[in-house]
Parts: structure tokens; C-alpha cells; sequence
């Protein structure tokens, strides 16, 4: 059986530069770390690994630093990773980033199971898992809560909608998409990073892949134009005020109406 886990690379920071000119964040030169949501994904995929035998690989799209998180992954017990990092994929929204990760899926060869975090945390679109499953004509679910049954051919799995828990049986090769919580993520192994330091990579460019068409990819693919995006403001004001109880609840009172926190009844 294999295992491919999508992983993503998102800033570590809320301290993130935006280009004005592309709407897209500066990630060059920005403290980074694994995406929160894909930990989950990787220790799904492993505790599959553990119970029934597999090989597990990750994949990813990015600037060369993604490798930092790549690594990562080897010393939590991945085998393989992949890396689609091209000039050429900058810019990318969701379709043209699930379109590439698809192309990349092809190249490395299909999995059986692909498993994806619920979201990132610099997107939160919660949208590249069941589009990259489209792209790959596979069937798919989210909000994988827990893993009943893998067999040869289906996985059982329960979801966790909104007012209740429903379990569904899916035909492999398929796709999930975890929950935060499915499993309590392990911790990097120190004896693996060792054993793996110099485990090579497998880079892809658009020269790699099935479909070498530039209108596919980056800001050229991507049907969803920013026309405007900022940090958010920042607002530290403090204010302290000394008095009675009665004194301090009529100021506090006047200071919510102000802010149309408060509105009072005719």
C-alpha cells in the first residue's frame, strides 16, 4: 500500500509582507514552519503505516526553502518526498495550486490513499483536498475524524459533520481530509533526522510534469484575481480609569455605546 500526505509550508509569523502589485504573500526570507493542520495528516497516514504496512510519502508545492518542512517529514517516519517548486507555480490560487499538486501526484506515481490536513493556516480555504481529488478523477470525503477499517480495496472512516457522526465506506484510491484531532501527532525523531540527512529529494519543475501548458499554472491558472489585500490593523490603545464601582460602570457603559457596542432600547 502507498500513502501520499500533501504538506504545505506556511509562515510562522503574523508579520507577513504582502506584494501590492500580485496580491500574493512575500514568503522569501520569512520564518516558517508545517502547517498545524498536515501534523495530523502525517500521523494519520503513519499509524495506517504501523497497523497494515506501507510506504509513505509526502508532497509539496513551494519556494526551495519548503524543503525545512520535507525534512521534517523524514523524521517523523516518511520514506519519500516530493517538492514542486518552479517559479512558474508562484502565484497560485487554489484550483491552479490543486492542479499542480495533481500533476506533481502523477509524476511521483498515484498512492492509494491520499491524506490532507483539514486546512492551512495562511489560505484557510479547506478546498485544495477535494479539488486535487477532481483533478485526479478519485472519489474523496472530509472531516475525517477517525480511521474504522483499511481493507485491499475500500476504507472505512467516520466524519464528523455538524449534528452527527456518519461513517461512509470509500474505494481506493481515494482521498481524505482529517480532522484536527483524529490522532496526537508524534514528535520529530532526533535518530531519524540523523539517518536521514542526506535522503534525496525528489524536486519537480514544470518540465516535469504530464502537462507543460504556463497558462495552467501560477497567477496565469488561477481564476480568482486579489484586487486588494492587507494585514490586519493592529490597535494597542489602553486605557485606565480609577473610581467607584458606580463611577467606573457608567464610563465603561458610555465607552461601549461610543462604539456602538451597545445600543439602547427606545
Amino acid at each position: 500500500m502507498k500513502i501520499m500526505v500533501c504538506i504545505k509550508q506556511v509562515p510562522g509569523t503574523s508579520q507577513v509582507e504582502i506584494d501590492e502589485k500580485t496580491g500574493v504573500l512575500k514568503r522569501d526570507g520569512v520564518e516558517s514552519k508545517m502547517n498545524p493542520y498536515d501534523l495530523y495528516a502525517l500521523e494519520t497516514a503513519m499509524r495506517v503505516k504501523q497497523e497494515h504496512g506501507a510506504e509513505v510519502d509526502v508532497i509539496t508545492m513551494g519556494p526551495p526553502q519548503a524543503e525545512t518542512v520535507v525534512r521534517e517529514a523524514f523524521m517523523m517516519g516518511v520514506d519519500r518526498g516530493f517538492i514542486l517548486s518552479d517559479r512558474k507555480f508562484a502565484g497560485s490560487d487554489v484550483l491552479a495550486t490543486s492542479y499542480t499538486l495533481a500533476q506533481g501526484v502523477k509524476k511521483a506515481g498515484l498512492p492509494d490513499i491520499i491524506i490532507c490536513g483539514k486546512q492551512t493556516t495562511d489560505g484557510d480555504t479547506a478546498q485544495v483536498g477535494a479539488e486535487l481529488a477532481e483533478f485526479l478523477g478519485i472519489p474523496h470525503v472530509t472531516n475525517v475524524c477517525s480511521i474504522r477499517a483499511v481493507t485491499g480495496q475500500f476504507l472505512t472512516v467516520d466524519l464528523d459533520l455538524p449534528l452527527h457522526t456518519e461513517t461512509v465506506e470509500i474505494k481506493l484510491p481515494c482521498l481524505i481530509s482529517v480532522e484536527k484531532g483524529i490522532f496526537e501527532p508524534r514528535l520529530p525523531s532526533f535518530k531519524l533526522k540523523l539517518s536521514t540527512v542526506d535522503r534525496k529529494i525528489e524536486w519537480l519543475k514544470l518540465e516535469d510534469l504530464e502537462d507543460q501548458d504556463e497558462m495552467h499554472y501560477g497567477l496565469d491558472g488561477s481564476p480568482t484575481q486579489v484586487k486588494r489585500i492587507f494585514p490586519p490593523e493592529s490597535h494597542n490603545e489602553r486605557v485606565f480609569w480609577n473610581g467607584g464601582s458606580d463611577e467606573l460602570s457608567e464610563k465603561l457603559f458610555s465607552l461601549l455605546k461610543d462604539k456602538k457596542f451597545l445600543q439602547q432600547s427606545r
